[in-house]
């Protein structure tokens, strides 16, 4: 087994060692030779069929491998090869893209998120032929790895429905999600939505002296910064009116389900490296992150920092924002909220732009009386010993997309931790979580055909 770890490991390495940043124009050919990549490996793993789809940006990489019998299930595989931008000054534990296992864990900006997550599935269709002496697996499994993920899956839509008839299936499995812990099982059964927005307030139509009209003249930083002092109340909630409208509010058994979990917060402070735990009044950590909407600032621009003695007021300001949205709310609606909020409330003398991309996503939850996460549930109790608790994620995956256009439900399992740095330094993976998710998800591909008969 170590020796087939430590293969595996090398593997993710190599790919880690690809610099596929979705974000930089000047690494698209690098996105390529990811897809190129990861498309040999399926391959080399026995995918009869394996294609590289182009988009009007970046490629994707669909792979399907039928079952013998041609009334088994249909599972498609869900994730992304692309990873999220680096700044190499911040980097103390490797290189960004070196690759390195060092004392049970792989460090490299992709290992995690979600590379590796990827592989766990291609090294679960291998342990599951190995362990059955199958020649194909005992259900029909097709992967759909995109290229944009991290730039807000831009071109998606226009994939799911020019392959409408090729990603056709009877589950979709999502996998660029989190565990809890390695030692602690637990399940996810949905994800938060997400509508992106860039807010610009101007002044004037260009920077001006300080000297010269402080104190006449509006400040575009100071409009901007009493705008986003304002988006959320004392009680932690959201500002914008009409945001709460549509809010399922948690049941009783979903909150008994986080209390199992029960981390306390120097616990939850410690893995994240937050300072300090803020939030909606009336509800625990988990609660807030995974079962409540949310609003944060993500950047906020404006003035010449590196020019102290320029002595202007900026022309302009921009913040960036993400709306975090839960069961009930619709992207379209919550993104016209922002829109009325921000026409509502930007003062006289300023003008804005408001950008709203259409890539958002709507929360989705699973379907946890259906047989395929009844079949996970009991794959998850078999390798890790215990049954899993129910979990939710708080970041965003274009779930609801998927189950939309495939027409089927969609279940999540990934092998990320808090620990990870997911979007920030150093991140890595743990090789245990890899190993267990292979394990799981192996016993899971067996259970399929009897559960769903």
């Amino acid at each position: 087994m170590r020796q087939q770890t430590d293969v595996m490991m090398e593997r993710l390495a190599q790919w880690v060692r690809i610099p596929s940043l979705s974000c930089d124009p000047d690494h698209a050919v690098d996105v390529t030779r990811s897809a190129r990549w990861l498309s040999a490996s399926l391959r080399d793993s026995g995918f009869p069929v394996v294609e590289e789809w182009r988009t009007a940006g970046l490629p994707a990489v669909y792979a399907c491998w039928p079952a013998d019998d041609p009334g088994a299930p249909t599972v498609l595989v869900y994730s992304h090869h692309d990873v999220n931008a680096v700044i190499d000054e911040e980097w103390h534990e490797t290189e960004p893209f070196a690759g390195v296992l060092r004392e049970g864990r792989l460090h490299g900006r992709g290992a995690s998120d979600a590379k590796g997550q990827v592989l766990c599935h291609l090294w679960a269709l291998r342990a599951h032929l190995a362990a059955t002496g199958r020649r194909a697996p005992a259900v029909t499994v097709k992967f759909l790895i995109e290229g944009e993920e991290e730039i807000g899956s831009v071109h998606l839509d226009s994939l799911l429905a020019r392959h409408r008839r090729e990603l056709r299936a009877d589950v979709v499995m999502v996998s660029d999600t989190m565990l809890w812990s390695t030692d602690k099982p637990a399940v996810c059964t949905g994800v938060r939505g997400a509508v992106s927005a860039t807010l610009t307030v101007s002044a004037a139509r260009h920077d001006i002296h300080n000297g010269a009209v402080a104190g006449a003249a509006g400040n575009p930083l100071t409009e901007l910064s009493r705008l986003l002092g304002s988006l959320r109340e004392e009680n932690g909630r959201v500002a914008v009116p009409g945001f709460y409208d549509q809010v399922e509010d948690p049941s009783a058994s979903e909150r008994a389900q986080l209390a199992a979990i029960a981390p306390n917060e120097p616990q939850w402070l410690a893995r994240t490296g937050a300072f300090g735990a803020r939030g909606e009044t009336g509800f625990s950590i988990l609660e807030r992150v995974w079962l409540r909407p949310a609003a944060e600032v993500t950047s906020l621009l404006g003035g010449r920092p590196e020019l102290p003695g320029l002595g202007v007021i900026p022309a302009t300001a921009t913040a960036g924002l993400v709306f975090r949205l839960v069961p009930g709310q619709q992207a379209d609606d919550i993104a016209q909220c922002v829109r009325q909020w921000v026409e509502q409330r930007v003062g006289s003398g300023f003008t804005f732009d408001l950008d709203l991309p259409s890539s958002r996503s709507d929360p989705y939850t699973t379907p946890t009386d259906h047989p395929a996460f009844t079949a996970l549930e009991q794959a998850i109790s078999r390798a890790l010993g215990a049954p899993p608790v129910h979990m939710r994620n708080g970041g965003a995956a274009p779930a609801a997309q998927l189950a939309r256009a495939v027409e089927a439900p969609v279940l999540f399992y990934g092998t990320g931790l808090l620990e990870d740095g997911w979007h920030s330094a150093d991140e890595r993976v743990e090789v245990q979580a890899l190993v267990q998710g292979a394990e799981t998800l192996a016993h899971w591909l067996s259970a399929l055909p009897a559960a769903m008969a």
